[in-house]
């Protein structure tokens, strides 16, 4: 029998470090449950803010907000990983984070994150860590070209890396690096087929769930769409989602962990990145699962029984970015042309000003038959300048 503690039951307030659409989804979804929120963000009318009971308005680093924060929630989770560590210090000392603040340490930090996957049992790409230009050049000549050298902190939707494709790049991408002033990681390139994810999710009662396997495509280093089920073999999707939930285990982590993998043509899998929190490729689930990732999310940071992960529906999540804004609207109006058994439920996520490649939204596709709603998207005038 599983000792059972720590539960927070509704009507307790849920505290959230970040006011952006990851905090939105998971307020709203845990409204429904008969939870309150309050959220912390700098930006006033941030898209959590809209729908949250309340929001502070103040810097990530603000000690007084945070505080403020704590004394507002039962319980506190967080939208993004880059959370300032005296700020977690403090929120652990003065209120209850399940997450803790481990898990952050280790996801952070590209090579910490490297060495974790690998005490979990799980491969990744082959790394070096580089700290000098001399050692930036030994590395690509011993993994060859391509290969991407990354910074160990900050980087995301492809900032913060550059891809090196010949030896000429390397003092240009050192010194470019090298001004963040963090450590820099160097990966080999692999080759890959696919690229997959698993959304794991596990309370503190020690109950781990993984959901389906999603097969995603990125554009310009920012995710394009995401197919449910993933077109690998059953195989290697059991594989990947046990994977998800050793690494999760591994890990001890509490709420989400989204973990992105590599596939091979030979079908090896290689994990490339964790975020422990929800994630763009699990917004599929909002229609197409039993639960969806961020009600999940709350049920696991709140100790629940976790949901049924299952699908119930194929589906295809394509992003909305601030180009597509416009053209998306001019379609609601009609609707007229998707294809017979295609249903289109459209997410956004509040925010004002549109700039491109700002993600401003998602819309999930359910239908029986993936590749029409694909062929659907690629000569939508919606998407055409993909």
């Amino acid at each position: 029998m599983i000792e059972v503690s720590n539960v927070i039951l509704p009507g307790s307030t849920i505290g959230i470090l970040g006011g952006g659409q990851l905090g939105r989804m998971v307020s709203l979804a845990g409204r429904a449950m008969g939870y309150r929120f309050v959220t912390l963000d700098p930006m006033k009318d941030a898209p959590c803010g809209q729908v949250a009971d309340a929001q502070i308005v103040a810097a990530y680093d603000d000690l007084e907000a945070a505080r403020q924060l704590a004394e507002q929630s039962d319980v506190i989770t967080y939208e993004f990983e880059n959370v300032d560590a005296r700020v977690t210090e403090l929120l652990m000392k003065q209120s209850y984070v399940p997450q803790g603040s481990q898990l952050l340490y280790t996801t952070q930090h590209r090579l910490r994150e490297k060495r974790a996957i690998e005490a979990a049992g799980v491969s990744v790409a082959p790394y070096l860590e580089i700290d000098s230009e001399d050692k930036l050049r030994e590395g690509v000549l011993a993994f060859g070209t391509p290969c991407v050298l990354k910074t160990a902190t900050g980087g995301y939707d492809g900032k913060g890396q550059w891809v090196i494709r010949t030896l000429d790049e390397v003092t240009d991408a050192y010194a470019t690096l090298s001004q963040a002033k963090t450590e820099l990681v160097l990966e080999k390139f692999i080759h890959f087929d696919k690229e997959i994810s698993v959304i794991a999710a596990r309370s503190p009662r020690g109950e781990v769930k993984a959901f389906p396997v999603a097969e995603n495509v990125h554009v310009d280093n920012i995710l394009h769409v995401s197919i449910v089920p993933a077109r690998v073999s059953d195989e290697l999707q059991r594989k990947a989602e046990q994977l998800a939930i050793r690494i999760a285990e591994g890990l001890g982590v509490i709420g989400l962990i989204a973990v992105e993998m590599f596939v091979t043509s030979s079908g090896e899998i290689y994990v490339n990145e964790l975020a422990p929190r929800p994630h763009n490729s699990g917004h599929y689930t909002m229609e197409a699962c039993h639960t969806s990732q961020f009600e999940q999310h709350v049920r696991a940071i709140c100790n629940l029984p976790l949901g049924s992960t299952e699908l119930l529906t194929p589906v295809v999540m394509v992003n909305l970015l601030g180009e597509h804004v416009e053209p998306l609207m001019q379609w609601s109006e009609q609707q007229n042309d998707l294809p017979t058994d295609v249903t289109a439920k459209i997410h956004l996520y509040g925010k004002s000003d549109a700039k491109v490649k700002r993600k401003m939204g998602h819309v999930n596709l359910l239908t029986n038959d993936v590749e029409k709603a694909l062929k659907w998207i690629e000569d939508s005038a919606i998407w055409k300048n993909m």
